[in-house]
């Protein structure tokens, strides 16, 4: 038993009520936050340590033991997304201090971004279904209030439809929840996968199956993504970072685990249609993302993109294309959130959403308009930058199972990628500056400094990718074998 694995949700939920005390005084807010934050890294540090050196940690709530009661279980697989997503929101938290202003600071900015925090390292580390709902749940509430901050006419409208969208997943996801239980009467994820695969997974269970499939597929923007593009382009840049590196990411890990250690029995009916669903997604973001001028549009087809090669992992679901999905899913949640900041950062110089309206900014602001070219190269997999090793693993392991045309859309949007966001680094530094171009804003520096941070990160995943493999590796091997994980976590009621 591990009483740390409850620190990553307990940390930011006791942060948050703090919070809403305080909400009036910004400086004050901003030092919990940041202290609250950099404790979470050293906790989520020192849990993939012990998952490294112990194998996977587990803990059982009120002393029930599984799979009766409420049970955390952190495997490698859970405990990266956890390091990765608090070192990723510390960096969105540094950039907020100078871009979310004053107004929204004490309108509840921190708490909920805490909120959030909290509900999307729920979702990592939770060993039961009903719980997944809840942190769901969590981290739903709190986007719904970050992205209407600011109550923009344009805000109010996307917050309505990016609501009914999540309520209705939600709805469809209690649903399946109560069918899976009906069926086979429990909800821990180990428990379930035993008695699926005691069952068959076949008839009424593979229909099941498919509505968790429909569930995590609207909240991932897994072809149902018609949401994502307008959605993500309202909020504060620092919002918008948040958002395009964490909750599309939470979709993805709901599917992974759920179709290698629940329903993965009859792959000829699961992950066909993920198969599809995830070309379809990869084709149409290229489409989104060459369609438009817009720089938050292009960032958010961009996001769509990365959702369908990621899933491509998940089809093909041999060791190189889940260790693939693994440490390409790392990667994109650092990088997203990168991208989107630095999309911020050029809509603060150039005073418009428009590249065609943009112009000259390398002269301006250089050190930006570098990172933003490497990040280009790092999203596209060139090498040695990060993106390399994770989709070189994914693009492996589908040639391995005879997915060639998904494969072939999957390298071809990787190109489409490299396209698009060249096109706006072109576009927008150079050329001739604007007339109407106006001078920087004074906290420009302050700004590009967490931005910087995500950039070196990126920089030292793609040297280390080798240490970084073996630690993907490890949680490559609970996904492919399910073995592991029932063993730790079922073994601990025994």
């Amino acid at each position: 038993m591990n009483n740390l694995l409850i620190y990553p949700l307990l940390i930011p939920l006791c942060t948050a009520v703090l919070l809403i005390f305080v909400h009036t005084r910004i400086k004050l807010q901003r030092w919990i936050s940041l202290i609250s934050i950099a404790v979470n890294i050293a906790v989520s540090g020192v849990i993939v340590g012990q998952v490294r050196g112990q194998g996977i940690q587990t803990l059982q709530m009120g002393g029930w033991l599984p799979p009766y009661g409420i049970v955390f279980v952190a495997d490698m697989f859970a405990a990266l997304l956890v390091l990765t997503t608090v070192i990723v929101s510390a960096a969105c938290l540094l950039f907020a201090f100078r871009t979310i202003g004053e107004q929204r600071e004490k309108h509840y900015f921190y708490p909920f971004f805490q909120f959030l925090l909290a509900g999307v390292c729920g979702s990592f580390l939770t060993g039961d279904l009903f719980n997944l709902f809840v942190c769901f749940e969590v981290m739903l509430i709190s986007s719904y209030a970050l992205i209407v901050l600011g109550s923009t006419k344009r805000q109010l409208r996307e917050t309505l439809k990016y609501m009914l969208i999540n309520i209705l997943s939600s709805t469809l996801f209690v649903a399946a929840v109560a069918y899976l239980y009906g069926v086979v009467g429990t909800l821990n994820m180990a428990d379930l996968s035993s008695r699926v695969a005691e069952a068959g997974q076949g008839g009424v269970i593979n229909v099941i199956a498919i509505l968790f499939l429909i569930v995590f597929s609207l909240k991932a923007g897994l072809f149902l993504f018609f949401w994502l593009p307008g959605s993500y382009s309202v909020p504060p840049a620092a919002v918008g970072a948040l958002f395009g590196a964490l909750l599309t990411k939470v979709g993805l890990y709901a599917l992974i685990r759920t179709f290698t250690l629940i329903f993965y029995h009859d792959p000829a009916i699961t992950h066909m249609w993920i198969g599809w669903m995830a070309g379809a997604t990869m084709i149409l973001g290229a489409v989104g993302a060459l369609a438009y001028s817009d720089i938050y549009r292009v960032v958010n087809y961009n996001v769509v993109i990365s959702v369908g090669f990621i899933a491509l992992g998940l089809a093909a679901a041999n060791k190189d294309s889940l260790d693939g999905a693994v440490f390409y899913l790392m990667h994109d949640m650092i990088a997203k959130a990168l991208l989107f900041m630095l999309a911020g950062i050029l809509i603060a110089a150039a005073g418009t959403h428009l590249t065609k309206d943009m112009g000259g900014l390398i002269k301006r602001i250089p050190l930006v308009g570098w990172m933003f070219f490497v990040l280009a190269l790092a999203l596209t997999g060139i090498p040695p930058l990060s993106g390399f090793a994770g989709k070189l693993l994914i693009v492996r392991g589908g040639f391995e199972e005879g997915l060639y045309w998904l494969t072939g859309i999957g390298v071809a949007s990787s190109l489409i990628v490299l396209y698009s966001l060249i096109r706006v680094f072109i576009q927008s530094f150079w050329g001739e500056e604007k007339a109407s171009a106006k001078p920087l804003p004074s906290n420009m520096r302050a700004m590009t400094l967490p931005a910087a941070g995500l950039f070196i990160l990126i920089i030292c995943i793609g040297a280390g990718s080798e240490w970084v493999y073996s630690l993907v590796s490890e949680a490559g091997n609970t996904l492919v074998d399910p073995a592991i994980y029932i063993d730790a976590v079922i073994g601990e009621g025994k």
